[in-house]
């Protein structure tokens, strides 16, 4: 198993690892009807995931009348009260999401997470989900600071060197994923079932996979 062509596999967290939606969409809407807001289906809040909960906050608020930046923060500090309170009762991973991760390690695949989410919202689900030591390192949106979260590369070039170096691929369910790898040099695998930006054979992704068991297979093409 040492000819796998990659010694460092990255993921997204939301929409790619774990289904992370229902959360999500608890914590937005509970942070809706606090503003007096309309609330929104779970298939609605899927579209407004991907570039972070500040970002699916914002999308929420546009598409509820506007807003203005004055009422944004309070309302992404009670989205985050919200979140943490309840950020693990119905995230799991997707299916074959274990088994592919068993997949990888059986291969001496270093695994990592770089997510937009805030990396204690990241460490905190897998915590709970008891995926934490699957991981060698996890680098949330803002880990590095302003400017740095994805599609921009830091991220990725980071993820890199915190796993010691190597040839690398990243896995991911939309625009800012494919485009950070895209920046960073990496190959990318799109996922089917994530929260997309555009339908996933738009992403521009090197390969699109239907569920976790095509992972290993595709990634070992495209090495």
């Amino acid at each position: 198993m040492t000819d796998f062509p990659f010694s460092i596999v990255g993921f997204d967290l939301d929409g790619t690892l774990c289904d992370t939606a229902a959360d999500l969409g608890n914590a937005l809407n509970r942070t809706l009807e606090h503003a007096g807001r309309p609330t929104f289906p779970l298939d609605v809040v899927r579209r407004f995931i991907g570039g972070g909960s500040g970002q699916m906050l914002r999308n929420a608020l546009a598409e509820s009348g506007g807003y203005d930046e004055a009422e944004f923060k309070p309302l992404q500090d009670q989205l985050f009260a919200y979140y943490g309170e309840a950020i693990a009762v119905h995230s799991r991973l997707y299916p074959g999401g274990a088994e592919m991760l068993d997949a990888l390690a059986a291969r001496g695949v270093t695994v990592a997470v770089a997510t937009n989410k805030r990396e204690a919202f990241a460490r905190q689900l897998l915590d709970e989900l008891g995926l934490s030591p699957r991981f060698a390192t996890v680098i949330g949106g803002d880990t590095l600071g302003p400017g740095k979260a994805k599609p921009a590369p830091d991220m990725l070039n980071e993820m890199i060197a915190r796993c010691g170096g190597g040839r690398a691929a990243f896995v991911g369910d939309t625009t800012f994923d494919v485009g950070a790898a895209r920046a960073a040099g990496l190959p990318v695998v799109a996922v089917s079932f994530g929260f997309h930006d555009l339908p996933p054979p738009l992403l521009g992704a090197d390969a699109v996979i239907d569920h976790f068991d095509a992972l290993v297979p595709t990634l070992s093409r495209l090495g």
